[in-house]
C-alpha cells in the first residue's frame, strides 16, 4: 500500500482527475489530502463531489485547510468573512449559489468531518499549515493553528542544517515526527515548483491556486506527479492570481 499525499487543490478538480491517474492510484492505496479543497478555481461544488465520491472506493483522509474552514463557517451560518471573499471565496460562493440549498447541506458533513492532523504508524504527521507547542500536536491550544500557522514551515527554511538533532538548540517542534507534511503556503514563494523539504517537513503545496500544478508525492519514496498547470484547465478564470 501507497501512502500518496495530496496538495492543495483550491477547487481546481480537473487537475484532481489528471495528477491522480498520472499516479496511477490503486485501490489499496492511502490518500492523504492535506486541506484547502475551495477557493480560488470555479469548481468548489464539483471538487467536493468528487471528494466524497472517491472515498466511497479508496481509503481517504481529509484534513482542514483554512479555506475550508472558512466555507464550512459561511455554509452553516452564511457568515461572510471579507478577508475570505478577497482571497478565492466569492468563487466558492458562486459555485454553491449556481450548485443550489440541497447541494450545499449535502456537503456540510464533508466540511465538518475533516480532521486537523493524522498521524500515521511511522510517526509521520500530516496536516495543513503547522503547529506551535514544543511538545507536539496533542497539547497544542488553540485548533486553528493545525490550518493557519505558518512559522513551522519558517522555522524548518530558517534552520542551519548544521545543527545536529541532538544539540540543546535545535528546534524541540522538529523532534517529535520522523517527518511532516504540510501545503499552506505554496512553493512559489520560494521560488520552488515541486515539493520541497527543509528539515524534515515537506511542503507539497505547489500554487495550484495561482500558476502552478497540483502534486501528489509518494510518502515513501518521494516520488511525485503533478498536474499541469491546474489555470490551464480553467482558461478566463483568475484563480486567485
Amino acid at each position: 500500500m501507497r501512502t500518496l499525499v495530496v496538495g492543495d487543490i483550491h477547487a481546481g478538480v480537473k487537475a484532481l482527475q489528471q495528477v491522480l491517474e498520472k499516479a496511477g492510484v490503486k485501490q489499496d492505496d492511502l490518500l492523504i489530502f492535506l486541506g484547502d479543497y475551495v477557493d480560488g478555481w470555479s469548481e468548489a461544488v464539483e471538487t467536493v463531489a468528487y471528494l466524497i465520491e472517491l472515498q466511497e472506493k479508496h481509503a481517504c483522509v481529509f484534513l482542514r485547510g483554512n479555506h475550508d474552514d472558512l466555507c464550512y463557517r459561511w455554509l452553516e451560518t452564511g457568515e461572510h468573512n471579507p478577508l475570505w471573499l478577497a482571497n478565492g471565496g466569492q468563487a466558492t460562493i458562486d459555485s454553491y449559489e449556481k450548485a443550489g440549498k440541497e447541494i450545499k447541506e449535502a456537503h456540510i458533513p464533508f466540511y465538518k468531518a475533516l480532521r486537523n492532523y493524522h498521524l500515521d504508524e511511522k510517526n509521520r504527521l500530516y496536516l495543513h499549515a503547522g503547529f506551535t507547542n514544543l511538545k507536539g500536536v496533542d497539547h497544542e491550544y488553540f485548533s486553528k493553528t493545525f490550518y493557519w500557522d505558518r512559522t513551522l514551515w519558517e522555522l524548518a527554511l530558517s534552520l542551519d542544517p548544521s545543527i545536529p538533532r541532538d544539540s540543546i538548540y535545535y528546534p524541540k517542534r522538529l523532534l517529535h515526527y520522523s517527518e511532516i507534511f504540510i501545503g499552506h503556503t505554496p512553493l512559489s514563494k520560494i521560488g520552488k515548483s515541486v515539493p520541497y523539504r527543509a528539515a524534515n517537513v515537506w511542503n507539497i503545496d505547489t500554487a495550484a491556486a495561482y500558476k502552478g500544478p497540483l502534486t501528489v508525492l509518494d510518502a515513501d519514496t518521494k516520488e511525485f506527479w503533478q498536474s499541469d498547470p491546474v489555470c490551464s484547465f480553467y482558461p478566463g478564470e483568475n484563480g486567485r492570481n
